[in-house]
């Protein structure tokens, strides 16, 4: 699969002023709520209605989706607001019923996305369609697996492609419901930079007060659209309830979002400057983060080294690290005296902490 400027036709052929919107609520839950949504986001920013119909839990007793029923209540929803519909398929029945019912937009989930033998089902029984079919990354971080799901796709002639970001799972307690890991997305839109890439905020916060930040950080790396889960009454919601928005605070959100638009050469540099920026800002928050992980253990050796009194300097341990990092530099393109002044301000910082817990 090469990259190409067909492969954003469709969402060019929207016209749209503004990224594109998908919103609805997490799960269809009844006719009544799915109309109520559909209707209180016609006529905002919002171009497609989503609305879980199977919902893949990671425990059994949660609510697990209404089922086929709620792809009639989708029909009706498009046919009252004009609003295009979409939803999750995670195996080829799921797609047959989908097409039945005319649902605009399909998009695989993560937990399927990781199973290349599902993803191919679905390939499969999606052959030659002309509806919009979107691919969640993976739970776990790993491209490869991410491409290959849309290459799947790509060869089975589905021409109406997009990604969806919706973060990585991890095991360590974060911010986030699921770790945004940018530099993802930023490495598979610099290889594939027409592939529309759109940002789900509510899958990556897990809670509602973030949801802004979230998205403007996907809008400022030029990110094609938002997946935000948009119900009436969040609060009881039968799935996902923390994380989901009301259609007045998406509404307001798109007014606050600061969205740059294209329109001189001046402005193609600013927008280039201001993605390239965001990247950094990115890289940074994970320095520091990773920085912080560092010296948690810093403070785990010094107890160690308190309850067996053991000295704090190890020159061999020290030396051994510098020679190995100044290798490792040389190959990442940074030259011995950045790398040398950096590890000597982390390697005071660490003797620093041990300090402080062997004198507790």
């Amino acid at each position: 699969m090469e990259n190409t400027k067909k492969l954003r036709t469709w969402l060019d052929d929207f016209k749209l002023s503004h990224p594109l919107v998908i919103a609805g609520p997490c799960s269809a839950e009844t006719e009544e709520q799915v109309l109520k949504i559909a209707h209180e986001l016609k006529d905002t920013d919002a171009t497609v209605l989503r609305a879980g119909i199977w919902k893949p839990r990671t425990r059994p007793g949660n609510f697990e989706g209404v089922g086929a029923l709620g792809l009639k209540w989708l029909q009706r929803a498009k046919k009252e607001t004009g609003m295009l519909t979409s939803t999750e398929v995670a195996n080829k029945d799921h797609v047959k019923l989908a097409l039945e019912h005319d649902i605009d937009i399909l998009w695989i989930g993560a937990r399927t996305t990781v199973s290349p033998f599902i993803v191919q089902e679905i390939a499969d029984a999606l052959e030659g369609t002309d509806k919009i079919v979107l691919v969640k990354n993976p739970v776990n971080p790993d491209l490869a697996l991410w491409l290959g799901a849309i290459e799947r796709l790509y060869s089975a002639n589905i021409k109406k492609l997009g990604v969806i970001h919706r973060g990585f799972s991890t095991y360590e307690k974060t911010r986030y419901r699921n770790n945004p890991n940018w530099q993802i997305p930023i490495e598979l839109q610099n290889r594939f930079p027409d592939l529309p890439l759109i940002c789900d905020p509510s899958h990556i916060a897990g809670r509602r007060d973030i949801i802004f930040d979230i998205c403007q950080t996907a809008l400022d790396l030029n990110f094609d659209g938002l997946m935000v889960e948009t119900h009436h009454d969040p609060d009881n919601a039968w799935s996902d309830a923390k994380q989901q928005i009301t259609p007045e605070t998406l509404i307001q959100m798109m007014v606050d979002l600061k969205i740059r638009k294209e329109t001189d050469t001046e402005a193609d540099y600013s927008n280039a400057l201001n993605t390239l920026r965001t990247q950094i800002d990115v890289v940074d928050h994970q320095l520091i983060e990773m920085l912080g992980k560092r010296m948690k253990i810093s403070d785990q050796i010094g107890a160690l080294k308190k309850d067996k009194n053991v000295a704090i300097l190890q020159t061999k341990r020290w030396n051994e690290i510098l020679g190995k990092m100044i290798l490792e530099g040389e190959e990442n393109n940074l030259s011995e005296e950045f790398v040398l002044r950096i590890f000597k301000a982390i390697h005071q910082e660490s003797i620093n902490h041990q300090k402080k817990i062997i004198n507790q």
